[in-house]
């Protein structure tokens, strides 16, 4: 049939036609469980690596590998083997089966009679999953839909993905589209025996999906085995490693790993420098700084004192903190607007012209400054960021947020207590741009800032506006702001700062 044809045209990329591969970069969503534990390491499958540089864009991109074979093949088993034995720190499995068309009700009714054929490649959306991968390869978040595989309908709910170093995408027409096969960088084909593929299914739909014994042996005959012959098999010659006996076959997955490896070898490059050429130039204009009164200035004088109690330092610190956020809230937009007081007199003033102010703490020292915004913010929203260093590379990793439901119309105080080369206040900001808050909306506060961390977030988000109590021109090799405050977190909360402390409390998290 002219349907048919058309997609054994999708499936076949044009005779000779080769393309170098293509890096992509993908992650996982909050709904999966955010890490595995391998004998060896936590690896993480939630959240975003170290990927920015510069211009506050990812330095590199993931590694895309492709995982295709019939249904029950043990793709998924597989992959998990692939990611425990790559030994990587950020890898994240993306399942095909997310992208099921929504079914009409005629094909819902089909569906609930086992007379629906979801093996075909028109039961799939790949003009969603193409635009998804592309997305993901700019290194922006996606929202993956989920799929309900009793009621064969999407759920309200949507997963949001955000970064990884290398992203596994797994399913049975995985090399069915060639636009797809563009974005795969190792494609590999798990071949088991359909024997042993029916027991599984058996099991798993049984088990897991409701389905009563002999409607899946219809759905097996009727569909799942004549599909995989004519669709699904043939992809075999597209990959570029056949694994037979999939799991089982440890030989194929260890030479898998190893050339996983080679290949991140070769995109990997040092980091890009942050914007330190640009520490000579004037402070930018984004750049507005708490007029230093006597007053503020006799409030540093204390809360830099090492001989400075814990107490004493958490009291001026909290009325610094208020300082800041009503000199930040002088910078909102307002309009004019007229009002009658109560002698019947009209007033000509002003009011907050947005629609509302939400606060995100990146913590630990940022939530600190929350209790100043909820003083003087009514019913202001707070969201939180954990960004924590990597004790290896010293790199600042995106590990958990929270932040409330569209805050893209919101006007963002991205609040931290003291930044110094300002990676993890780019990375947050970042954070808030993938859910799409407008770059001139966030307000980054911190009670003291170097200039390094200044130049930086200015250079890489030039509409960002930066508000703070006091700048230090120097940051050492250990990255502490000279002259500095110390420890934020660590004097705030009493607790005792590691060897390695950083004064950039963004990148130094609990």
């Amino acid at each position: 049939s002219n349907s048919s044809a058309e997609s054994l045209d999708r499936l076949y990329p044009t005779v000779g036609s080769t393309k170098p591969p293509r890096k992509r970069t993908t992650s996982q969503c909050k709904s999966e469980p955010p890490l595995l534990r391998t004998s060896k390491r936590t690896i993480y499958t939630a959240g975003r690596p170290p990927w920015y540089n510069e211009h506050g864009t990812q330095s590199k991109e993931a590694f895309v590998i492709g995982l295709g074979g019939g249904s029950a093949s043990g793709k998924t088993t597989v992959a998990t083997m692939i990611i425990e034995a790559l030994d990587v720190p950020w890898v994240v499995l993306l399942s095909m089966d997310s992208f099921y068309k929504v079914l009409t009700k005629q094909q819902q009714e089909q569906a609930a009679s086992n007379d629906f054929n979801f093996d075909h490649p028109d039961a799939f959306d790949f003009d969603l999953i193409i635009a998804t991968l592309k997305k993901l390869k700019q290194g922006k978040s996606v929202k993956i839909p989920i799929y309900d595989f009793t009621t064969h309908s999407r759920k309200k709910e949507w997963k949001t993905l955000y970064g990884a170093n290398v992203i596994i995408f797994e399913g049975i027409m995985a090399f069915a589209d060639k636009e797809l096969l563009k974005l795969l960088d190792l494609k590999i084909f798990v071949d088991t025996d359909s024997d042993i593929r029916l027991v599984r299914r058996l099991r798993r739909d049984i088990s897991e999906r409701g389905r009563d014994i002999e409607g899946v042996i219809k759905q097996y005959n009727k569909f799942v085995k004549p599909a995989f012959d004519q669709y699904i098999q043939p992809t075999m010659r597209l990959a570029d490693i056949v694994v037979p006996r999939g799991s089982g076959n440890t030989v194929a997955i260890d030479l898998i790993v190893q050339h996983v490896h080679s290949q991140l070898e070769e995109v990997r490059a040092a980091q890009a420098a942050l914007a330190s050429a640009h520490q000579c130039h004037p402070l930018p204009q984004t750049l507005s700084v708490l007029k230093s009164t006597p007053q503020v200035r006799g409030m540093h004088t204390i809360i830099r004192n090492k001989e400075t109690s814990r107490d004493e330092f958490i009291f001026y610190s909290k009325r610094l903190m208020r300082l800041l956020i009503e000199h930040a809230l002088s910078l909102l937009p307002f309009q004019s607007c007229t009002v009658q007081t109560p002698q019947g007199h009209d007033y000509e003033g002003r009011t907050y012209s947005g629609k509302q102010i939400t606060g995100v703490s990146i913590l630990r020292a940022g939530e600190t400054m929350e209790p100043a915004l909820r003083a003087v913010c009514k019913d202001v929203r707070i969201g939180t960021i954990l960004i924590q260093t990597n004790c290896n590379t010293g790199e600042p990793e995106l590990h958990y947020l929270r932040l409330p439901k569209d805050i893209s119309e919101d006007h963002v105080i991205l609040m931290d207590c003291t930044v110094s080369t300002g990676a993890a206040a780019m990375m947050a900001v970042r954070v808030l741009l993938d859910h799409d808050v407008p770059e001139d909306k966030i307000f980054l506060l911190s009670l003291l800032m170097a200039e390094m961390g200044v130049h930086s977030v200015a250079y890489a988000f030039p509409r960002v506006k930066i508000i703070t109590t006091a700048v230090d021109k120097k940051v050492n090799d250990l990255f502490r702001i000279i002259p500095g405050i110390g420890n934020f977190g660590d004097r705030y909360f009493g607790t005792d700062a590691p060897p390695d402390w950083s004064d950039d409390e963004d990148a130094l998290s609990t």
